[in-house]
């Protein structure tokens, strides 16, 4: 049977029609990068640098073999081999590793989780830096074909993105159809400009050959580390490539890349060392005057549309990794809106969204122009490729079998690479990155906080719980007056009575002749199977214990979960039944020290704002009853 993932059931329309679809979400701000990319590796301190032809030359040779080796060898053919059952993204790739060593008893995975959490943590940074510099990119190309209007660039990024923001909420389906054929468009676009530049100018095809730019960073080794970062530039949006691998599937992926979107980024990028040649003044905006004059206003509405796309999908894809984070426990409940009936990944966080565009509108008029906000951009995302490669060496030892040299060859080469980059771009830290990095610590802070906090609390309630089997004996005995229904009653995962159901007894001296104790457990994997879902126990005296497992892909939905999954015997009716649930309100012990008092604090801030679990879980808001409770963590 055909993966439905690896796209190799596909007829050819369907293919097709997948590979287009995967062009607008996956290679928007990779194919948005010729914006400002290559303007870029002369720029500052390195402009002089232009003087030079074979430096043109040399800038593109490094650009296109970037690409060759980061975005075509370590992800297409490697990384995107490393899914999760079908989802890719660095955090399903974190849960993949742990999922995988636990199973098979390896050590304590806990340095996955963190690995894991950190470029979860970056990609937020990334969320926030990608829609301001690309909308702001593209329409400065108004200073080339409206002049007159290049002063009100700022304004009207803005305005974009105020708009894109505010249409969130109605979901991404009715306009997604649209994405893939005008980004389609664009990538033709921009490899005929790149045609037209180099039929006149052949000579910088030499940039093919991987010794133009390797004489070119030790020609200008004293340029060497801010041409890499500039460079760096033109791979932003490779680690997209993995995280959208669940919503298309390898060979779809595959194809749009070889088939269109390289070939037409290499030609772009040489058409502009080409035309850079001959017009070194050029420089100030070389994407742009690839295009004649008549039509660099056309190419300016084309470039900003991408812009959004691009902006679009990166938007999604936090809204995606924040409804994994949620699942996995390393984020508090945040309100989910499923904005569509069809397909399970098209969700809207707004409280992710209000941040992200508070955000991006801040750094657009903060910076003011695409080659400020450049000097910021790249370092969270030269740290997530990182990252990634240092989990793939975990990942291929522990999932594929492979041996220890085999291992760590492949990785030294993936890490030789980042690491130059990620090098190059630290210095980018004085002049902006370090906003970036400031923004995934607090991101970071707060996932590890909120874990902390929930190991914590579930501690202390375990401490101080009643045994079930006490629970059992005094049904038994007949002190515990029953009354007809079912309840269903949230629990931990361990042997302990709930404490809701502990404070139902105190305060109503009554419990249900059938009670369901419930545990909910998110898998490191995206979707558990019909037979791994639910593990049930008749624990007599009409009490059950049940453990729910969901995928981190999936939507936690309780009582449809209990009816379809628990016995007959049980007459689960999901609109009948009682939902008790307990809700906490913290306090602060006495021999707390001053850093846990904090963390205490923030945790008990994230609890007190998080959903409730009424609507996280699904429950039927008129069957559930919340109960009160003070805990000193």
């Amino acid at each position: 049977m055909n993966d439905p993932n690896s796209g190799h059931g596909d007829t050819q329309p369907k293919l097709l029609v997948t590979t287009i679809a995967a062009l607008g979400v996956v290679y928007g701000d990779l194919g948005t990068s010729p914006l400002y990319a290559f303007r870029e590796c002369f720029s500052g301190s390195h402009g002089a640098l232009i003087e030079n032809t074979r430096n043109l030359t040399g800038a593109a040779s490094l650009i296109v073999w970037a690409l060759l080796l980061v975005v075509s060898v370590k992800y297409l053919f490697i990384i995107l081999k490393l899914d999760n059952r079908g989802e890719g993204g660095i955090l399903a790739l974190s849960a993949l590793i742990r999922g995988t060593l636990k199973r098979f008893g390896g050590k304590d995975p806990r340095k996955v989780l963190m690995l894991g959490l950190a470029g979860a943590a970056l990609i937020y940074a990334d969320g926030m830096l990608t829609p301001a510099i690309t909308v702001l990119s593209a329409v400065e190309g108004l200073s080339e074909s409206a002049p007159m209007l290049s002063e009100w660039a700022v304004p009207v990024a803005v305005f974009i993105l105020v708009a894109l923001f505010s249409i969130q909420q109605f979901g991404t389906g009715k306009v997604g159809r649209f994405f893939g054929p005008v980004i389609c468009l664009w990538f033709v676009v921009i490899g005929l400009l790149g045609v037209r530049a180099l039929w006149s100018h052949p000579q910088v095809l030499f940039a093919l050959s991987p010794w133009e730019g390797l004489a070119f960073l030790v020609r200008e080794w004293r340029h060497a580390l801010p041409i890499l970062a500039a460079v760096f530039l033109a791979l932003t949006g490779g680690e997209a490539l993995y995280a959208d691998l669940g919503h298309f599937g390898t060979r779809p992926i595959r194809l749009g890349w070889f088939a269109l979107v390289l070939p037409a980024l290499v030609l772009n990028y040489l058409g502009q060392a080409a035309l850079l040649s001959v017009d070194p003044s050029a420089i100030r905006s070389p994407f742009f005057l690839l295009a004649p004059e008549i039509l660099r206003f056309p190419l300016t509405l084309l470039a900003t549309a991408a812009a959004i796309i691009a902006s679009q999908a990166l938007i999604s894809g936090a809204f995606s990794l924040t409804t994994q984070a949620i699942q996995l426990g390393c984020l508090p409940r945040l309100r989910v809106c499923y904005t569509s009936e069809h397909a399970i990944g098209q969700v809207y966080v707004p409280a992710v969204n209000r941040m992200l565009a508070v955000a991006c509108i801040l750094l657009v008029i903060s910076f003011g122009s695409s080659a400020a906000l450049a000097g910021a951009y790249g370092i969270a995302i030269a740290l997530t490729m990182t990252i990634t490669s240092v989990l793939f060496f975990s990942a291929a030892r522990a999932v594929w079998g492979w041996s220890l040299a085999k291992t760590a060859l492949i990785t030294g080469i993936f890490l030789t690479i980042d690491g130059a980059f990620l090098t190059a771009n630290s210095l980018k830290i004085v002049q902006g990155g370090w906003f970036p990095l400031v923004v995934a610590g607090a991101v970071m802070g707060l996932m590890l906080t909120w874990i902390w906090g929930r190991a914590r609390l579930y501690a202390r309630i375990s401490r101080d719980s009643l045994p079930v089997e006490v629970l059992l004996e005094d049904l038994r005995k007949g002190r515990i007056h029953r009354v007809s229904g079912t309840a269903v009653y949230m629990s931990g995962k361990g042997t302990q009575v709930p404490t809701a159901l502990l404070h139902n007894l105190k305060h109503n001296q009554v419990l249900h002749e059938r009670v369901v104790l419930l545990h909910v457990i998110t898998l490191d994997q995206p979707r558990a199977s019909q037979d791994e879902m639910l593990d049930y126990q008749d624990m007599g005296e009409g009490v059950y214990r049940a453990t729910l497992m969901f995928g981190f892909a999936e939507t936690p939905d309780v009582p449809s979960a209990l009816k379809a999954r628990l016995p007959e015997a049980i007459r689960f009716q999901p609109g009948k039944a009682t939902y008790f649930l307990g809700s906490e309100t913290y306090g602060v012990g006495k021999n707390a020290t001053f850093i846990d008092r904090m963390r205490l604090s923030l945790f008990a801030t994230m609890a007190r704002n998080a959903s409730p679990a009424t609507a996280y879980f699904q429950l039927p808001p008129g069957r559930v009853v919340e109960l009160g409770v003070q805990i000193t963590l």
